[in-house]
């Protein structure tokens, strides 16, 4: 195998662990796969896949600019390969957010319901805006492998018409997101370490996006000339690294002085971790750049050379993790507890740049991003088949590689799938009274949300209230007594198939025939259900304990089970207003019992602790002095 053979092998196994957490991702909510929660809801995803995402993106604009605006012919070769990168970047980006939105369907309202007011608004349709013209940038690179075909070589001639004025709307769009996401921050200056919070915010992250692109587009030629063993594109290189060494100047400057000018210079000293953390920021963002771009022997040495870009290009996305969520007070031993990402988060990342990766391979090798296409040895004719040790034959390279990754990628993700466990999925914090154990206690914790913040249920106060199990365990599953709500409420924001069909026609369940349940002589429909008003009793057939005693829910007008966090608000809001409603003396004594807070009050005491804490924050925070 060659060497991107080999590259390629790797990141379709990454691939298919990602596609196993992001499928259990999907269907069983956030809490199985972040270490994120309410008091820290920003983290890997959004440092990573989001800010830092689209500051690696940044070669695309820098490129453009330098080569077709200020009309630097000498980076030409790179140029299409630089906005390839961005463009891909950019869709990674969106990719990545999907993950982390708790409602990802929901990710189109931004385009109907506007918030013009938040800079949230402004960096997503900025986003949105700068990824098409990303397309359009791109688009003649695809449209020129068909010139033949009348509409395709119309369409290319009016693009390759407005590119420069294409390319300047998407320098004029990349410089309003890459300083606005900056600005995020800003409102945060109780919650952002003084070290890393700014009133330049948005300046810096727009220099140091410049920069890291530079660094980004060097790491992407060296890379990719050396996994297909083409010559490196040294002048191209040198040329980089003399406006990255300009560049980071810059950004070390206005990173100290404004730390000194603010008053935070004391902060530099202390011992600490978290000043260990930015002195690592600094040490991989521009001391080991400035090392090797400024000696000699080291700038004249390929692997050093790749060292000191790829050191820069890690140094700058720290910053956007540090920003991001790590060094934010709740993390840094002030409030609540420290957030590490989870295995499964970074997993997902690393599927979503795999994925990335592999598309950017495909371009280089069908389409005319390259002067001339990388040409894979194994491809030649001339060359006998490889049979291997096993003596087995897959064909040519192309088929054989295909056999090889199909493998790799079902492997990873059977074996990523397998690894979450039932009490991974359904552990303690997604329904406490799924186990014999838990039911009976005093007091049970439900989290339903898997965020930290649960509701504590006085479970004997309801007993000796008269509450029987059936007020909320409305309906067992065979052989089982006050069956958990995930057992059939499966979904954690979607609704299910409460009675599992499948299941019951499948040969592997229940075996049972159609028209034991279906009418035969009837379409498909409301009538098609032998008996739908009265369906209850057509399951209590086979099921004689099916529906509990004494059930506060007596609802059969579908077979679908409401989503858990639907299940779990609407019994307990539901019976709390019923309650309200007839006993008078609750209503007198506690008139707010159908409210959140009723329930909620973890949440509540978390509020009062970051209000207590608030003076402990506030010495942290570097206040500018007033001028006279």
């Amino acid at each position: 195998m060659t060497r991107i053979s080999r590259m390629k092998a790797v990141l379709w196994t990454i691939i298919g662990i990602a596609a196993a957490v992001g499928l259990t991702r999907f269907i069983f909510g956030l809490g199985v796969t972040t270490n994120m929660t309410d008091n820290t809801p920003w983290g890997f995803w959004i440092g990573f896949d989001v800010m830092g995402g689209v500051a690696l993106a940044a070669g695309g604009f820098v490129i453009a600019a330098i080569n077709h605006i200020f009309g630097r012919e000498e980076f030409h070769p790179i140029s299409r390969a630089a906005i390839l990168t961005a463009f891909l970047g950019y869709i990674a980006v969106a990719v990545g957010l999907l993950f982390d939105l708790g409602l990802p369907w929901n990710i189109w309202h931004m385009i109907i319901f506007w918030n013009p007011h938040s800079p949230l608004f402004e960096v997503g349709w900025c986003v949105m805006l700068y990824l098409t013209v990303l397309f359009l940038e791109f688009a003649p690179v695809i449209l020129e492998k068909w010139p033949n075909v009348p509409l395709v070589a119309a369409a290319y001639k009016l693009l390759k018409r407005f590119k420069i004025p294409i390319i300047i709307l998407g320098i004029m769009l990349s410089t309003l997101h890459q300083s606005s996401l900056g600005s995020l921050f800003l409102a945060m200056p109780y919650k952002l370490h003084p070290l890393w919070y700014t009133p330049i915010l948005p300046i810096v992250f727009f220099i140091s996006a410049i920069t890291l692109g530079l660094m980004m587009v060097m790491v992407e030629s060296m890379t990719t000339s050396y996994l297909y063993e083409k010559e490196y594109e040294m002048s191209i290189i040198q040329r980089l690294r003399k406006a990255g060494i300009f560049m980071l100047s810059l950004y070390g400057v206005l990173r100290f002085a404004d730390i000194f000018i603010r008053g935070a210079g004391e902060l530099l000293f202390e011992a600490n971790w978290i000043t260990t953390l930015f002195w690592a920021e600094i040490a991989f963002s521009l001391v080991i750049p400035f090392f090797v771009f400024l000696t000699p022997a080291a700038r004249r040495n390929i692997n050093w050379m790749y060292f000191g870009a790829f050191s820069g290009v890690f140094g700058i996305v720290m910053n956007r993790l540090n920003v991001g969520g790590i060094t934010h007070v709740n993390n840094i031993g002030q409030i609540g507890e420290f957030y590490i990402p989870s295995i499964a988060e970074i997993a997902i990342s690393a599927g979503v740049v795999s994925g990335a990766l592999l598309v950017f391979f495909y371009f280089i090798e069908n389409f005319k991003v390259w002067e001339h296409k990388p040409v894979d040895p194994q491809d030649d004719p001339k060359n006998k088949p490889n049979f291997g040790e096993n003596r087995t034959y897959f064909g040519p390279t192309k088929a054989a590689n295909r056999t090889r990754y199909s493998f790799l990628f079902i492997l990873a993700f059977a074996i990523a799938f397998a690894s979450f466990s039932s009490d991974t999925i359904y552990g303690d914090g997604f329904d406490v009274v799924k186990t014999t154990k838990a039911r009976g206690k005093d007091t049970l914790k439900i989290d339903g949300n898997r965020d930290g913040f649960m509701v504590k249920f006085p479970h004997k106060m309801h007993e000796n209230k008269g509450f029987q199990c059936g007020a909320c365990h409305h309906m067992n599953k065979p052989d089982d007594e006050a069956t958990g709500c995930y057992e059939c409420h499966s979904g954690m924001y979607t609704k299910g198939d409460g009675f599992q069909h499948d299941w019951h026609a499948s040969s592997d369940g229940a075996n049972l025939n159609c028209f034991q349940c279906h009418d035969r002589y009837v379409s498909k429909g409301k009538g098609f259900i032998k008996d739908f008003e009265h369906s209850k009793e057509l399951c209590s057939e086979c099921h004689d304990d099916l529906f509990a005693n004494n059930k506060f829910i007596d609802k059969n007008s579908s077979f679908e089970a409401s989503s858990y966090v639907d299940a779990m608000h609407g019994l307990c809001i539901d019976c709390h207003e019923t309650q309200l409603k007839h006993d008078p003396v609750l209503k007198a004594t506690k008139p707010q019992l159908d409210q959140c807070f009723n329930c909620h009050k973890t949440g509540a005491e978390d509020l009062k602790k970051d209000l207590i804490n608030r003076k402990n924050v506030n010495r942290m925070v570097v206040i500018p002095k007033k001028t006279k």
